[in-house]
C-alpha cells in the first residue's frame, strides 16, 4: 500500500536551540505558526491526501457508520435522577446530534418513569444551531430549582461562556461571564455563583463570586493561586452544605472550605498544603471525612469533627488504615452512610460504611472483570445509592442499590439493538511479564470461536499516565470490530492507576520507560498466546496514550501492523521545554522538568518526535485538532512530517486534523460516530478488509 507524499521542505525553517550543551534541531518548528497561511494550507493538503488514500473505504465507512448508529437507540433517555420536587434526565432524538436536558415533576414512590409533564431545560441542538462545535461545560440547577447556570464552548479550546436561564420563564438573564473553566457552584440562597477563570496557559487559577443581577465586572475575586503547578476547582460536598475549593498539583493537595449558606464569608484551609501529600474531603453527619496519603501511597480514611481544629492531627480518628493492596479513590457522603470507592486487584470496589453502628460491607458484582462506580446521586438524605456498572460484554446499567436492604434494582440498562447477546463473547484477564519481572494485567474480549493460531487481527489499547485507570467497560462501537473477528485488548500498564498509586509511581518521572516496556510485553503476550500476529496487531492510544504508541512504535516498529495515534503527545521534549504552553509547568510532576539535565536526557530518550529513525514503520493514522489546548495540533503534524522524511518504507501514513475542534474531536454524536467509522475503516483496511461473521 503506497502512501508517499512530498515533505514540505520548501516551507521549512529549521529551529536550532542549545539545552544542557546539546544541539536540538527542530526541522518542522514552522508548523507552530498557526496564523501563517502556508500552515493551514499544509494541514488541508494532508487532509485531502488522507481522503484520497482512504477513498476505497468510503462504502465501508458508510457501512460502519450505519452499524454504530443502528446499534443503540437514536431516541433514548438516561436513567432519571430524583432531586427534590423533580426527576432530572437527558434524552436524545432521532437525527439530532446533541442531548436535550429535561425534568418532570416527581411522583411519590416513582423512579421518574411516570408520565408527567416534561420541561425542557436546555436543548443542545438549539445551542449548536449554526455552530461547528459545541461543548456544554457547567450545568447546574439552583437550590430552589428556578434557575439554570450553564456554560458553552463553541471552538473546542475549553474556554467557556457562562449563562443563566430563568426556568420559570425560559428567559436568559443578563448575567454572563466570558472565559471561565468547567466548574460552577451555587450558594445555598441561590443569589451567588462561584466560578473559576483561566490564566494565559489555560490554568484555572482564580476563584470569583458573582452576585445575580450584577455585571461580571463587579464580581469579587476570592482566591488566586500564583504557583503555576497548581490549579483550582470549585465543588461542594454531597450534602451541599459546604463549598470545597480544591487547590492541587499532580502530587500535592489543599482544600479550603466555606459553608454554602455563608457565601460572603471566608474560605478556611482544611489542611495546609505539604509537598507530596494529597487528600480529599467529604462531609457526612457530624464529621469531615478525608482520605490522605501521609502514611502510604494508597491513602487511609480519617474523620474529624466539624467544629474541631482540622489541622490538629491529635483529634483525627483513623477509620481505615493504609493498605498496600487496596487504594482509596473517593468518598460520597449520605445522611446515614459513607460510600468509599476503592480499587483492589485492578478492579473497582464500593464499600458501604454505616458510621452510627460502625458496620460496613462491600457490594458484590456479578462478573469477574467489570467496571463500576458511584453514579449521579442528587439527594443527601437517601438510603439508595445509584451506581453505574458494565463490563466488556455487558451494556452499561444504572442500578439503585439499597444501602440498608442490600437489594440491587436495575433502573435502566442501555439497549443494544440487533441480535447482540453477551453470551456470544469471551472476556478474559491475562497477565504479561515485563522485563523486570512485574506482572501486567491485560483485559480482552472477542467473539466465541476464535482460533488461537495467530491469524486473527487484534487491537491493543493503552494509556498509562496520570494515574488514570483503563476501565474494562462496555463500548457498543467496539462490536463492529469484534463482529469482524478482531480481538480487543486493554493493557493495564504502569503509569496508570489500575493497581493503585504505586502502579502510577512506577510509570512516571524516572520510571516512565516502564510504561513502554509493559505495553510491548502485553503485545508480545498476545502474539505468543496465538491471539494475533505482529502483522495483524494494531495499537491505539489517545493524548498521553498517543505518546505511548509513538514511543513503542519507534522502539519496536517490527512488532505492530498498524497504529492509530489520536491527538498524540509526541513532541514531548520541545513542549516540556516551553513553559508558556498550556499544562507544561503543571506536568513537571508527571514527566519531569527538562531544565534539569537528568530529565532532559530521559525525555529526549523516548520523546516520539525526537526518536523517529530510519526503519520500516507500520501503517499509521495520526489525528489532531486545530483548537486543541492540551496537545497542540503541531505535535501530530510535526511527527508525521518527520516520519515521511525518515522512514524507509512506504506504508500508509495519514494525518487527519480537525480544523474546527479541539482535544476531544467532533462534538456531536453523529459526527463522533463518523470519526470512529473512519478510524475503524483505516484499521480494517490494514487488516485486509475482514468480513463480518
Amino acid at each position: 500500500m503506497n502512501s508517499t507524499i512530498s515533505s514540505p521542505k520548501a516551507l521549512r525553517s529549521e529551529q536550532i536551540t542549545i539545552t544542557h550543551g546539546v544541539e536540538i534541531r527542530d526541522e518542522y518548528a514552522w508548523l507552530r505558526e498557526k496564523d501563517r497561511p502556508e500552515v493551514l494550507e499544509y494541514l488541508r493538503e494532508e487532509n485531502q491526501y488522507t481522503n484520497t488514500v482512504m477513498a476505497d473505504t468510503v462504502d465501508l465507512q458508510s457501512q460502519l457508520f450505519e452499524e454504530l448508529k443502528g446499534r443503540m437507540p437514536e431516541a433514548d433517555m438516561s436513567a432519571p435522577v430524583p432531586d427534590g420536587p423533580y426527576v432530572y434526565y437527558s434524552r436524545t432524538e432521532l437525527g439530532k446530534n446533541y442531548s436535550i436536558y429535561c425534568r418532570r415533576p416527581r411522583v411519590t414512590g416513582s423512579n421518574g418513569t411516570h408520565q408527567t409533564t416534561e420541561e425542557v431545560l436546555l436543548d443542545g441542538n438549539l445551542l449548536a444551531d449554526g455552530q461547528d462545535y459545541l461543548e456544554i461545560g457547567a450545568y447546574s440547577v439552583s437550590p430552589d430549582h428556578n434557575l439554570l447556570a450553564y456554560s458553552v464552548d463553541y471552538a473546542g479550546d475549553e474556554k467557556f461562556r457562562l449563562h443563566i436561564r430563568n426556568l420559570e420563564t425560559g428567559e436568559l438573564l443578563s448575567d454572563s461571564v466570558e472565559d471561565i473553566s468547567y466548574s460552577v457552584e451555587w450558594s445555598a440562597c441561590g443569589r451567588f455563583l462561584f466560578y473559576t477563570t483561566l490564566d494565559d496557559t489555560l490554568r484555572p487559577y482564580r476563584l470569583w463570586r458573582h452576585c445575580l443581577g450584577e455585571s461580571a465586572s463587579a464580581d469579587t475575586l476570592i482566591f488566586e493561586e500564583p504557583d503555576q503547578s497548581f490549579h483550582l476547582d470549585i465543588g461542594k460536598t454531597r450534602s451541599e452544605k459546604y463549598f470545597l475549593l480544591e487547590v492541587g498539583s499532580l502530587t500535592t493537595s489543599e482544600v479550603r472550605i466555606l459553608p454554602s449558606d455563608d457565601p460572603e464569608g471566608e474560605f478556611r484551609v482544611f489542611l495546609p498544603r505539604k509537598r507530596e501529600i494529597e487528600y480529599s474531603v467529604e462531609h457526612q453527619g457530624d464529621f469531615f471525612w478525608f482520605t490522605i496519603n501521609d502514611t502510604g501511597r494508597n491513602f487511609r480514611l480519617m474523620r474529624v469533627p466539624l467544629d474541631a481544629d482540622w489541622a490538629d492531627a491529635s483529634v483525627w480518628q483513623e477509620v481505615v488504615a493504609h493498605r498496600t493492596d487496596v487504594c482509596l479513590e473517593g468518598l460520597d457522603g449520605f445522611a446515614e452512610y459513607l460510600v468509599v470507592s476503592e480499587r483492589a486487584n485492578g478492579l473497582p470496589r464500593l464499600c458501604i460504611h454505616h458510621p452510627s453502628s460502625g458496620t460496613g460491607h462491600h457490594l458484590l458484582f456479578p462478573e469477574a472483570v467489570y467496571t463500576a462506580a458511584v453514579g449521579r446521586n442528587a439527594e443527601y438524605v437517601s438510603t439508595t445509592l445509584r451506581i453505574s456498572y458494565s463490563s466488556l460484554a455487558s451494556p452499561p446499567m444504572a442500578v439503585d442499590y439499597g444501602m440498608a436492604s442490600r437489594e440491587w434494582a436495575v433502573v435502566k440498562q442501555k439497549q443494544v439493538l440487533g441480535d447482540f447477546k453477551p453470551s456470544d463473547y469471551v472476556v478474559e484477564r491475562l497477565h504479561a511479564t515485563a522485563p523486570d519481572g512485574v506482572s501486567v494485567p491485560i483485559s480482552l474480549v472477542y467473539r466465541k470461536g476464535l482460533k488461537r493460531d495467530g491469524s486473527a487481527p487484534a487491537l491493543l489499547y493503552g494509556y498509562g499516565a496520570y494515574g488514570l485507570t483503563v476501565e474494562p467497560g462496555f463500548s457498543a462501537d467496539r462490536f463492529s470490530l469484534l463482529e469482524r473477528g478482531v480481538v480487543y485488548a486493554l493493557a493495564h500498564i504502569r503509569g496508570g492507576g489500575d493497581l493503585g498509586e504505586t502502579w502510577h509511581d512506577a510509570g512516571k518521572m524516572k520510571q516512565k520507560t516502564n510504561t513502554f516496556s509493559d505495553f510491548i510485553a502485553c503485545a508480545e503476550t498476545l502474539i505468543a498466546g496465538g491471539y494475533t500476529s505482529s502483522a495483524q496487531l494494531a495499537i491505539l492510544g489517545r493524548s498521553a496514550g498517543g505518546l505511548l504508541v509513538g514511543a513503542v512504535v519507534n522502539q519496536r516498529p517490527d512488532l505492530f501492523g498498524a497504529v492509530v495515534a489520536s491527538v498524540p503527545f509526541v513532541d514531548v521534549l520541545n513542549t516540556m521545554l516551553d513553559p508558556t504552553l498550556p499544562l507544561t509547568v503543571g506536568e513537571y510532576e508527571e514527566w519531569g522538568n527538562p531544565q534539569e539535565q537528568e530529565y532532559f536526557e530521559l525525555i529526549r530518550s523516548y520523546s516520539p518526535y525526537d526518536n523517529v529513525r530510519k526503519a520500516d514503520y507500520p501503517h499509521m493514522l495520526v489525528t489532531g485538532g486545530l483548537n486543541d489546548p492540551r496537545v497542540s495540533y503541531w505535535e501530530p503534524a510535526k511527527f508525521v512530517a518527520k516520519l515521511r522524511e525518515t522512514r524507509t518504507n512506504d506504508g500508509l501514513l495519514l494525518l487527519k486534523t480537525e480544523l474546527g475542534a479541539g482535544h476531544f474531536g467532533p462534538s456531536g454524536r453523529y459526527d463522533a460516530w463518523k470519526e470512529t467509522a473512519f478510524e475503524y475503516a483505516f484499521l480494517l483496511k490494514c487488516f485486509g478488509f475482514p468480513a463480518k461473521r
